[in-house]
């Protein structure tokens, strides 16, 4: 079942049950999706790829809105950014620990005989389409810095 099915079935289910902040963000999803859908040079059906990066799009929006709302001290819009950061997460790959990112980057490093900070690019090049959806870019970033510094 694509992503949208499964998105326009639980949006019925958020109607029916009257779940608002559900409903507003599995709306976001859709909206997103279908935009994603219709850009210039896009194929006809997004790929599981491509679903992801919207949907990582997505949180990554709602988690910079929620820090500033909430450096502004306003909790009403903290809280309305962070229900829909909860609705659009269970739609995601489950990602990857610290722990697991830094075992992984390691091996990496071994296979592609990296030594130094200089070869940074090439190791960010492959983890980041390896771990496309399990791994956040910035923590993958943070982790083969300290492995190579």
């Amino acid at each position: 079942m694509s992503l949208i099915t499964q998105i326009d079935q639980d949006i019925k289910q958020a109607m029916l049950s009257k779940q608002a902040d559900r409903l507003r963000g599995l709306r976001a999803i859709k909206s997103a999706l279908l935009l994603a859908k219709t850009e210039k040079g896009a194929a006809d059906e997004l790929t599981k790829e491509a679903e992801i990066k919207v949907l990582q799009k997505l949180i990554k929006q709602r988690k910079e809105s929620a820090d500033i709302y909430k450096t502004q001290g306003r909790e009403d819009l903290y809280e309305i950014e962070m229900a829909e950061m909860y609705v659009i997460e269970p739609y995601l790959p489950q990602q990857m620990s610290r722990f697991e990112i830094e075992g992984y980057i390691q091996e990496v490093i071994e296979r592609l005989g990296v030594t130094s900070v200089k070869d940074m690019g090439r190791v960010m090049g492959v983890a980041n389409k390896e771990l496309a959806g399990q791994a956040d870019g910035k923590t993958v970033s943070e982790v083969v810095k300290q492995l190579l510094g």
